[in-house]
């Protein structure tokens, strides 16, 4: 951010884009909830660009800090944009493997062309909400033997679901198209006398904006109410 400018009023989007790198700070590991919540709070009343910068400057990973170039603006800010979730190099896991155990992949993880996932009298959870993709096709293989295993997408995701059960179950409710970009994740298998299951469900970070939200409007409506 320029010097020169530290009076220009901020708009609602330059605090929406403070919050989303507070958010990601706070994923990472880099504030606490208390130092998250109190940096929230100053952004959604900063009123000036100079009030704004000084909540980012410490974080190294987000140096680009609110930018006086503006881009494009999208209609939800808290939609996926799936450009920066393709990336190159190695999966981080190709396999899952659970007998009388469970496992689990999710946060950040790179998910590659394949994943397999084979649990017996055990579980695993495979999150891809928050995942990377090297490929833009994916499939997702799921095998239990009286066991289970759950698969969560989020809601902009482009699912598939092919698997089938004998004396178990595999729900294809997920079965849906995403937004654009999104990759084409296939989950398929069998499970016998146990049961696989795939959901959709918002990001935590999303669960985390929206209480943001719903606090910022009860505050709002508080000081509208001692304005009257």
């Amino acid at each position: 951010m320029s010097d020169e400018l530290p009076d220009l009023r901020a708009s609602d989007a330059d605090r929406e884009r403070v919050a989303e790198q507070l958010r990601d700070a706070m994923a990472e590991g880099r504030l606490d909830m208390t130092e998250f919540e109190e940096r929230l709070d100053a952004t959604y009343k900063a009123r000036t660009y100079g009030e704004l910068e000084p909540l980012t400057r410490d974080l190294p990973s987000h140096g680009t800090k609110v930018s006086m170039v503006k881009g494009p603006v999208r209609d939800d800010p808290a939609a996926i944009d799936w450009s920066e979730r393709m990336v190159t190099g190695e999966p981080t896991s190709t396999m899952g493997f659970a007998l009388w155990s469970g496992f689990s992949r999710k946060g950040g993880w790179v998910v590659g062309r394949q994943f397999n996932g084979f649990a017996m009298w055990g579980g695993g959870d495979i999150d891809l909400r928050e995942a990377r993709f090297t490929e833009q096709d994916v499939e997702i293989r799921c095998f239990t033997i009286m066991g289970g295993m759950q698969v969560t997408v989020p809601p902009e995701m482009t699912v598939v679901v092919k698997g089938f059960g004998f004396m178990g179950g595999f729900d294809d409710r997920a079965t849906g198209e995403g937004t654009p970009g999104s990759p084409r994740v296939v989950v398929k298998g069998f499970a016998l006398m146990g049961g696989v299951g795939v959901d959709r469900k918002i990001r935590r970070m999303e669960k985390l904006r929206l209480k943001e939200e719903r606090r910022r409007l009860r505050q709002e409506e508080r000081r509208q109410l001692r304005d009257q």
